[in-house]
């Protein structure tokens, strides 16, 4: 069992690169943080690991798939001999797809598959998280989204840009919110990270990943339950809905 009672306790998805990996990377970089990092395949997540051999905080790497609702229900057997019962303190939903198209030219199939990446998954993974979340210190979800699915924003990005995708992410900001109706004793949030230079954003993005994560930690800790509900960028400026 772990010594997790005294140190803050973090379930990141999407661990194995791009933001998921840097945000591993800084919280490691304090011993006040455990960090169960969860990816899909653990035995090729080498960067994941090899961040061990450096970390001043605690790493433990899981096997996640968030589009399989079993892989989701089987993380409470994974947590519970890392957690112990200190309980969980921040849930970051942030695995995500991305497949440019526009509402005339999508495939369902890509859709609903990025529907399910998405925003089903957050949905599921917070719903087998929260008795973890109930015994925690701080109580946060971190649902990872983007300004790609702001409406009030989406004449900015040009007609019909990424539509799946945007779609996916307006439906996980409403998600947010709902959180925050049903249980307003937890703080949920949806964060945008910025236009990161990963896979996900490419290499003509503005924000190397290192900037946008650093961001990302002091909203996620510095947010109270006056926050909760809101529509955030990384550097703490709210986004319209």
């Amino acid at each position: 069992m772990s010594s997790s009672t005294s140190q803050n306790t973090w379930l990141i998805t999407g661990a194995s690169r791009g933001i998921g990996l840097e945000l591993v990377r800084q919280l490691l970089e304090s011993p006040a943080n455990l960090v169960v990092a969860a990816c899909r395949t653990p035995e090729k997540a080498t960067a994941l690991s090899g961040l061990k051999s450096s970390a001043k905080g605690s790493l433990h790497v899981i096997k996640l798939e968030v589009t399989d609702f079993d892989s989701m229900r089987a993380v409470p057997k994974a947590l519970e001999p890392i957690l112990g019962g200190s309980g969980l303190d921040y849930l970051v939903n942030n695995a995500g797809i991305l497949k440019p198209d526009t509402p005339l030219t999508l495939d369902p199939e890509v859709l609903l598959e990025t529907l399910r990446t998405n925003t089903v998954g957050p949905a599921l993974l917070t719903q087998v998280c929260v008795p973890f979340l109930d015994k925690g210190k701080t109580k946060k979800i971190i649902n990872i989204t983007s300004t790609l699915g702001s409406i009030a924003s989406a004449d900015a990005f040009g007609p019909g840009a990424v539509a799946s995708y945007s779609m996916s992410k307006t439906a996980l900001n409403m998600l947010t919110y709902k959180l925050k109706l049903e249980r307003p004793d937890l703080v949920a949030i949806t964060l945008c990270p910025g236009w990161v230079k990963t896979d996900l954003g490419g290499e003509g993005a503005l924000l190397e990943p290192k900037e946008s994560i650093a961001g990302i930690i002091k909203v996620a800790t510095s947010t109270t339950a006056a926050d909760s509900g809101k529509f955030l960028r990384y550097n703490g400026e709210v986004v319209p809905w």
